[in-house]
């Protein structure tokens, strides 16, 4: 990853909107990727001791936030977000003003030609946010039987070509490894019929392999359950995510949790704007709750 991050934060004035920074504040980031939103929340909190906790499990996130954040109210930890409550109680923190947790992949993992989330990658298909933990993508593909590569292609990527892609998987691994993220998204790509979509083919495939390998869901829920106990009375929850497997547990969480009380009827969505000038956003859903 490189010092300076090209990752463009999404719905940035609808983040600094609904949170409302104020100095004095501690708003945790959850999700530090780039620092953009870290950055934006810190330069309205400086002051009367407020500052940001920002997250990540990816430690070249953590240490490049370390330099491009520096001078600012940031204090930065590497950590799942769903670790939240350890990461305070650590700190002696009760309870904070505000969490953002931004779901979406960084471009700058994206431009990183060692971790294998570009598709067009020679480098090792790993897809993990932190190398020390779990196993790889590359090893997953190769141990998992057809029918159980099939359903997480299915379950997590929502591809309905999943038994087909499984099969050329383990078509191919008899012959040899899948090792790169190119040789993967090439085999993907000749298994499904080419379609009007604009999102390349192997998209649902690689996507179910980094929540896979990244136990997102799992993580997913767990935040849900308890970061409400640390927001104070008021204190509001914003998640923006790209998908529906991503938004189903949120908008579920905001509706029935009886902690939470959601403040967004609808997802808030980028405008026509921001998708023209940052095309990853047009996916983005932000969903924001408040603590009763």
């Amino acid at each position: 990853m490189t010092a300076a991050p090209i990752h463009v934060s999404v719905l940035p004035a609808e983040v600094l909107e609904w949170l409302d920074p104020r100095p004095g504040q501690i708003i945790v980031d959850g999700t530090l990727g780039g620092g953009g939103h870290t950055r934006l929340m810190a330069e309205k909190i400086s002051g009367d001791g407020g500052f940001v906790l920002a997250l990540d499990r990816d430690p070249s996130a953590v240490a490049a936030a370390e330099r491009n954040l520096a001078g600012l109210s940031v204090k930065v930890a590497q950590a799942n977000f769903c670790e939240l409550p350890q990461v305070l109680d650590e700190l002696e923190i009760k309870t904070v003003d505000a969490v953002l947790l931004d779901l979406g992949l960084s471009s700058d993992q994206l431009a990183d030609g060692n971790r294998g989330f570009s598709f067009e990658s020679d480098g090792p298909l790993d897809l993990r946010f932190s190398v020390d933990e779990g196993e790889s993508a590359a090893s997953l593909i190769g141990r998992l039987q057809e029918r159980e590569l099939a359903d997480l292609i299915y379950q997590f990527g929502e591809e309905r070509f999943s038994r087909r892609i499984a099969r050329r998987i383990v078509e191919r691994r008899t012959e040899r490894p899948i090792r790169t993220a190119a040789e993967l998204a090439e085999l993907v790509r000749r298994s499904v019929p080419r379609s009007q979509d604009r999102i390349d083919p192997a998209t649902r495939t690689f996507q179910a392999l980094r929540i896979a390998v990244n136990r997102e869901m799992e993580s997913l829920e767990l935040a849900l359950k308890r970061i409400p106990d640390y927001l104070r009375p008021g204190g509001r929850l914003a998640i923006i995510s790209f998908h529906s497997l991503e938004d189903r547990p949120v908008k579920e969480a905001f509706r029935s949790d009886p902690r939470l009380k959601p403040l967004t009827k609808k997802p808030l969505r980028p405008t026509d704007d921001e998708v023209y000038r940052n095309p990853r956003s047009r996916s983005a859903k932000l969903r924001v709750a408040e603590r009763v």
